[in-house]
């Protein structure tokens, strides 16, 4: 496991960023984290790492997007917020690719590990604890509420990603912040 403290979404960014320097086609990332967390602001730095066309936003309407890549696996991009269970899942026919292209699926916890064991589980928590949802009339200021800083959990759950892996990106990160 590797705990990446961030202050602001650049730096949310900048962990997809360096990520996708590791990343390969077959890879499957599940994203976690409460809402607004920066799960979407992780998966642009991946995608912009990773050189993919088109601007990543957030799939919650539409469920997935593909984003072609000219110079390697492309990314999909799904949320399984609205997914009750596997067959749901099944329907999105994400299997179909996942050996071919990189697979960020943000709220899969409970849902798509039967995808595959091969993967990376990235946790995005808010370094002040999640936020509670405002009731009955009740008005947040989410800017007051939020200052910006993440902590990043990422946990291997397999052989694919070794030790050497994670070290790989704890140094790129902290290549990037000293310049």
């Amino acid at each position: 496991m590797l705990v990446i403290k961030t202050k602001d979404p650049d730096q949310t960014r900048a962990v997809g960023q360096a990520l996708a320097k590791i990343v390969r086609a077959g890879d499957l990332i599940m994203l976690s984290g409460g809402l607004g967390a920066g799960k979407t602001t992780f998966t642009q730095g991946l995608g912009e790492g990773m050189g993919v066309r088109g601007r990543v936003a957030s799939p919650t309407f539409i469920i997935a997007r593909e984003h072609p890549n000219p110079n390697g696996p492309n990314l999909i991009h799904a949320d399984a917020y609205r997914i009750n269970d596997l067959d749901d899942l099944e329907t999105l026919d994400l299997d179909a690719s996942l050996d071919t292209a990189v697979t960020v699926v943000e709220w899969g916890e409970g849902k798509t590990e039967a995808m595959s064991e091969d993967r990376l589980e990235i946790e995005i928590r808010r370094a002040g604890g999640d936020l509670t949802v405002a009731t009955e009339g009740e008005v947040v200021d989410l800017a007051e509420a939020d200052d910006g800083s993440r902590d990043i959990v990422i946990t291997p759950c397999s052989d694919r990603w070794s030790e050497e892996d994670l070290n790989i990106l704890a140094t790129a990160l902290k290549s990037e912040e000293n310049k």
